[in-house]
């Protein structure tokens, strides 16, 4: 009998592969096994036509890398100091500690992460408006990993 998968849990892996920044993940769970890879940048190969048949063929090919702004570079961005689960808000059922377009004081707790069953508040390095929550509730953070931007 064929297994199935559900197809939120390949959606929210995908998810989790974007936001953590890894290039592959995978899950087994009672004989399924979800693999994704992360392909790489995308490259545009642009050709020119050959010349006349009695000259001998020229092809030149520009690539262009198509790169994404790095999160950790930006000014105002707020890094995990530790491995963790980030929570966003400081209990199930209660609103986040920020939203995209928030304004934060330096020093305002911006979310939570478990280490070993303790809960350590990560705060606000700079004051400024919230522009992207990086990370999702719940989810695994590592040393460093940008967790939202501050400008």
């Amino acid at each position: 009998m064929a297994k199935t998968f559900d197809d939120e849990a390949v959606r929210a892996l995908a998810e989790i592969l974007v936001q953590a920044g890894l290039t592959e993940i995978e899950v087994e769970r009672n004989d399924i096994r979800i693999r994704l890879v992360k392909a790489p940048a995308t490259v545009a190969q642009l050709g020119y036509a050959a010349a006349p048949a009695l000259m001998p063929a020229a092809t030149t090919t520009t690539t262009v890398t198509v790169t994404e702004p790095d999160d950790a570079d930006h000014p105002g961005v707020v890094t995990s100091p530790m491995v963790g689960i980030v929570y966003l808000a400081p209990e199930p059922g209660s609103p986040n500690y920020v939203a995209n377009g928030q304004p934060v004081v330096a020093g305002q707790t911006v979310c939570m992460i478990e280490a070993m069953k303790t809960y350590n508040q990560v705060k606000a390095t700079n004051g400024g408006t919230v522009l992207r929550v990086l990370v999702a509730n719940g989810e695994p953070v590592e040393y460093g990993q940008p967790l939202l931007i501050v400008a």
